[in-house]
């Protein structure tokens, strides 16, 4: 065992890691290559990363894959990603399912190319019955899409009579968002020393715990991981109390 991975206490782990997985394409040009060949190593990072969180017994590992913005990235790029979504996703199945991992995917996905639509509904439901961790993707993800939805959906609930404006509160609010049933994210890492959401689980993330580190994704390993959840494990949770009251 890793000298990192012995000083974590087991009964301090977060239920539940998001990570924006940032830094492909630049470590390809450090590397003289194209953007694609980054996101291809990127690929070795998620299986690491995956097997790290399921081997210290975090419940929910939520990926940043695919935002909506990512659209907008040269045409050629989009479509090696896509393939690449595909490739990896009939690839892994068997060691999800060996591992005893589930996996889910948040996001628009009736937009995604009918081929990595399937791979993806394939993953799923050959994982369902999974119970060790759940890996969720977050594919054509857009935090400010999902809020518009879930206002749409309430909405809609109102307009139908199904529910009064007056019970609209937190909770019923966050059970029409696509995270419904999935905790929290109590931490959030960040890859390749950018520091920001980038419209990531805006309403989800409002008292996690951001760890934003310089590596870039290729490189981040599950002595990486460890470190962020070591210093997770250091940071004082207090939801709005002072130090004081939760010592009482």
């Amino acid at each position: 065992m890793s000298d990192l991975k012995s000083r974590i206490h087991l009964e301090k782990l977060p239920r539940h890691v998001a990570v924006i997985m940032d830094g492909n394409g630049r470590w390809a040009k450090q590397h003289n290559r194209p953007r694609v060949f980054g996101h291809r190593n990127g690929v070795r990072a998620v299986r690491e990363i995956t097997e790290a969180a399921a081997e210290l017994g975090i419940e929910y590992l939520t990926l940043y894959a695919f935002s909506t913005e990512n659209w907008n990235r040269p045409q050629k790029e989009v479509e090696a990603l896509m393939l690449l979504l595909v490739q990896t996703l009939y690839k892994e199945i068997q060691t999800l399912n060996k591992n005893n991992i589930r996996l889910k995917a948040i996001g628009d996905i009736s937009k995604l190319p009918p081929k990595t639509r399937q791979a993806l509904l394939d993953g799923i439901e050959k994982t369902s019955g999974n119970k060790r961790m759940t890996l969720v993707l977050a594919l054509n993800y857009s935090a400010k899409w999902e809020l518009v939805e879930a206002a749409k959906n309430l909405a809609g609930q109102v307009k139908n009579g199904s529910i009064e404006v007056e019970d609209i509160d937190e909770q019923l609010f966050a059970s029409a968002l696509s995270t419904v049933n999935i905790p929290d994210p109590e931490l959030l890492i960040r890859t390749s020393g950018e520091t920001r959401l980038s419209n990531f689980l805006l309403w989800q993330l409002a008292y996690a715990e951001f760890y934003f580190t310089p590596v870039f994704w290729p490189d981040f390993g599950k002595e990486n991981f460890y470190e962020a959840i070591l210093n997770y494990q250091q940071r004082e949770r207090r939801f709005g109390k002072t130090s004081e009251q939760l010592v009482k």
